[in-house]
């Protein structure tokens, strides 16, 4: 008795989920998608330097001048990007102003 309840062709699959449940998820993903839009749109700054990227250009940043030490990271980051860069470190956002 136990077997034939668990059996899956005892089921009409299509019976299980009911008809209105892909009506209902359109929205519920439209709405999803556009909150993922909204939460990764970054105001564009003026100021050079690496992209914010959901928080990924912080870590990659602060990871180079952990890795590089402090010099040759604003040395990297100068070339890359000019005399005066953003970056972040530790989290917070860091001007490095070099000639």
């Amino acid at each position: 008795m136990v077997l034939e309840t668990l059996n899956p062709i005892h089921y009409n699959i299509t019976s299980l989920v009911p008809e209105t449940m892909p009506v209902a998820t359109v929205p519920i993903l439209i709405l999803m998608g556009f909150l993922f839009l909204l939460w990764n749109h970054e105001e564009t700054s003026s100021i050079p330097g690496p992209g914010y990227c959901m928080g990924i250009g912080p870590l990659i940043s602060h990871g180079r001048f952990l890795w590089m030490g402090v010099g040759n990271a604003c040395n990297y980051y100068n070339k890359t990007y000019g005399e005066f860069v953003r970056v972040w470190i530790s989290g917070e956002e860091t001007f490095i102003i070099s000639k």
